[in-house]
């Protein structure tokens, strides 16, 4: 299931392309979704490509109505 937020879609990779992703998104503790996105990103900017990060989701729960009033105090 993709994250909220996130486009998802079937990317079919040569296999050993896919190999050498996962190496480097290991070299770069990431996942190798991730790691593609860096790639993407990095040379979408070197064709003059700007693209905006957009606000990471939100992780853990959400805090409770009793921790929302003793944050107002």
């Amino acid at each position: 299931m993709a994250s909220p937020g996130k486009k998802a879609f079937a990317l079919r990779l040569d296999p050993a392309l896919h190999e050498a992703l996962e190496r480097c998104a290991a070299a770069d503790f990431r996942s190798v979704n991730a790691q593609v996105e860096v790639l993407l990103r990095e040379a979408l900017s070197r064709r003059g490509l700007k693209v905006d990060v957009s606000e990471p989701a939100r992780r853990g729960r959400p805090p409770t109505a009793t921790e929302d009033t003793e944050d107002e105090a």
